[in-house]
């Protein structure tokens, strides 16, 4: 491994920081190293705060040594006005004189402009260091604005039989697959990802907030599907904790490419992730569509003997590990 990957894999490691609090933006991660030593580092701030270029080269003491340096970073570095000013000029503006890439920014308002500005300066750039691993790191972005659609991601719970629901149930709220050390994961991952879904039976039926108040984060905007508008404000995904955004037949056609509908209006509405969490119908919608990046699948030790059936996918298992005697499997969509 050369220097420049070790220095690019430590940019995306600190990335990591801004996970669920950046988006819309990318969770970028940048360091700044002056004769093989690091001097500063910086990931990107919460929404309409700095970007990780601004925030490494913010934590450099000595601004001098800064015409000496190289600056890493996982993302082409913007060239265009937003919430905050081009990190391409404050690079200039500092005479940095060599910048290490990730990979280009796909954005059309960035897309090589970053690097030809600072080429123009008489930077040196190099390009596509550790480049998969920061594509990988930047999924949530590059999906968003390749395939203008949100980042999708299926959550469901199964018990040791297949079952992903049971058959009747006595009470309005879930009935638990997992242990609560898995469904603190859930919310942990609800605090990362921009809006959470879910179809009209999961909320007559359980009656959820789907919040992340287990965890420490941002609640995610919370989508729900009500074909038929039978859903009142009574229910909890209604309360004040989260913005809802209710799809019925009045914004979806769905006797035809019902994902496919409701992904552009989240595009539209410049959601860039999701974690869809059922119900069954719901998931084995995204899944018959070929709409979906990733499923993170929870068995449990409990066996309904029959019930509702967990979705059926294709899938490429990619990890599995063990959550205090549940089982969690990450696959995914090739």
């Amino acid at each position: 491994m050369t220097s420049h990957e070790t220095y690019l894999k430590r940019c995306i490691d600190i990335a990591k920081n801004g996970l669920g609090t950046t988006r819309p933006n990318p969770m970028v991660g940048s360091i700044i190293v002056h004769n093989n030593q690091i001097i500063g580092e910086g990931f990107t701030s919460a929404y309409g705060g700095n970007h990780a270029e601004v925030n490494a080269i913010n934590s450099v003491k000595d601004k001098s040594l800064l015409k000496e340096s190289t600056i890493y970073v996982t993302l082409e570095p913007c060239s265009h006005f937003g919430k905050t000013p081009p990190c391409s000029d404050l690079i200039i503006k500092h005479q940095i004189p060599h910048v290490v890439i990730g990979c280009i920014d796909d954005n059309i308002q960035v897309a090589g402009k970053g690097i030809e500005k600072l080429k123009k300066a008489g930077c040196h750039v190099v390009i596509g260091i550790a480049e998969n691993e920061c594509k990988a790191h930047h999924k949530r972005f590059f999906t968003f604005h390749n395939k203008k659609r949100p980042y999708i991601i299926l959550k469901w719970a199964e018990t040791a039989d297949g079952f992903i629901a049971p058959e009747t149930k006595n009470e309005q709220k879930p009935v638990w697959i997992t242990n609560e050390y898995s469904r603190q994961l859930v919310h942990k991952w609800r605090a990362e990802e921009q809006a959470i879904l879910v179809g009209t039976n999961t909320v007559l039926q359980d009656n959820p907030s789907l919040t992340a108040r287990d965890w420490t984060g941002q609640n995610p905007i919370r989508i729900v599907i009500d074909k038929e508008n039978k859903l009142s404000e009574a229910y909890t995904v209604f309360n004040n904790e989260a913005k809802t955004i209710t799809l019925s037949n009045k914004d979806i056609d769905f006797s035809k490419n019902t994902a496919q509908q409701i992904c552009d209006i989240l595009f539209k509405n410049n959601i860039n992730s999701v974690i869809i969490e059922g119900g069954v119908k719901t998931l084995q919608t995204f899944i018959d569509e070929n709409l979906w990046d990733e499923a993170r699948v929870f068995t449990g030790n409990i066996h309904f003997k029959k019930g509702v059936k967990a979705p059926k996918f294709s899938e490429t298992l990619i990890s599995e590990e063990t959550i205090m005697g549940d089982t969690l499997k990450t696959y995914k969509n090739d």
